[in-house]
């Protein structure tokens, strides 16, 4: 069985992350991972690679929802404003073979850490709701779970309401 990555570990220990390493079948999405798991939904996060326009950029939302990209857009350019950047004009899933190249950790089991990722993180705010939640670990056989109020104080995403029901 693979391992996590030690760039994920070591990240996560300079960090001073308090977090559990949680063991499960293989499993290639954030819904599999709650099912199999048998935990809320909502506590498994969901990872995102987005392109807005030429920029990349990170949500993060439950497993049981989906990105509303209208939503999405709307936050994503007003924090592009506050920061006086240029906004976008379309949001879309970043195509596998660029995240294959570009990110860390498998597609579908990417870690939502800013270090990492070297990216803004955009968190659905129903996510922030749990205590504790489930993140992608790299690989397809394990999660990192992890107090919420740890998450959000170390990889201060931008928050924002943007998903839907499935």
């Amino acid at each position: 069985m693979a391992k996590i990555s030690a760039k994920i570990i070591n990240y996560l220990d300079k960090t001073g992350y308090k977090y559990e390493i949680i063991e499960h079948k293989t499993t290639f999405t954030a819904w599999d991972t709650a099912q199999t798991e048998k935990v809320k939904p909502e506590a498994v996060c969901k990872t995102l690679i987005l392109k807005a326009d030429s920029d990349w950029t990170v949500a993060v939302l439950p497993s049981n929802r989906n990105l509303d990209k209208a939503k999405f857009l709307k936050l994503f350019n007003a924090d592009k404003k506050k920061k006086g950047e240029k906004t976008a004009k379309k949001i879309e899933f970043a195509k596998e073979a660029w995240m294959k190249k570009n990110i860390i950790g498998k597609l579908g089991a990417v870690p939502p850490l800013k270090g990492l990722l070297k990216k803004d993180i955009f968190v659905d705010k129903l996510v922030l709701k749990n205590k504790k939640i489930y993140i992608g670990s790299g690989e397809y056989e394990f999660s990192v779970y992890v107090q919420t109020s740890q998450y959000a104080k170390k990889e201060t995403p931008i928050e924002g309401n943007f998903s839907v029901k499935k």
